[in-house]
């Protein structure tokens, strides 16, 4: 390599390694900003609900285990939520205890009763959280909202901000 295209590499690295110590140091405020327990939150979103339960056999466990609000996390890594909060308009409120959302996983909070698992978790209820006209708000265990979506008639509601649509 000639002198000059050695030079233009070097200047090219270390505008590189700037580039990249400028943009880590903008990231940084964003991470800590999720900071729990020594380890930084993914994103976590609602991305999804479906409250159809309504007509003959609308408080049966089954109907009420219909509907239910997704939790996913985009993330690399679990995510510990343990002390978050899921509510509706309404103000009933559905408290996650012990439970780690896996990393690029969804969990399902249903209404109804039944036994927790991985995917599917219950808030153990007799009767309907989720109406026609709604809102899922997600709140951290500090009490920080992290994501709400609201719907109005649909019985399927995926998150709008990450690309969903609604089915009727």
């Amino acid at each position: 390599m000639s002198v000059s295209v050695l030079s233009a590499v070097r200047q090219l690295t270390a505008a590189s390694a700037v580039a990249a110590a400028v943009v880590g140091a903008a990231a940084l405020p964003a991470v800590a900003a999720g900071h729990h327990s020594g380890r930084s939150h993914g994103v976590v979103y609602l991305s999804g609900a479906r409250y159809d339960s309504t007509g003959r056999g609308a408080r049966s466990n089954a109907a009420l285990n219909r509907q239910w609000v997704a939790v996913s996390n985009e993330s690399r890594r679990a995510v510990n939520l343990n002390g978050w909060t899921l509510s509706d308009a309404a103000g009933h409120t559905f408290t996650f205890h012990h439970y780690t959302l896996g990393a690029r996983a969804t969990v399902r909070v249903r209404t109804g009763v039944g036994h927790d698992t991985r995917s599917d978790l219950y808030q153990d209820r007799r009767s309907e959280v989720w109406n026609r006209a709604d809102s899922a708000r997600l709140r951290n265990d500090r009490g920080r909202l992290v994501d709400e979506i609201s719907w109005g008639g649909h019985r399927v509601v995926t998150h709008p901000r990450r690309g969903g649509h609604h089915h009727g």
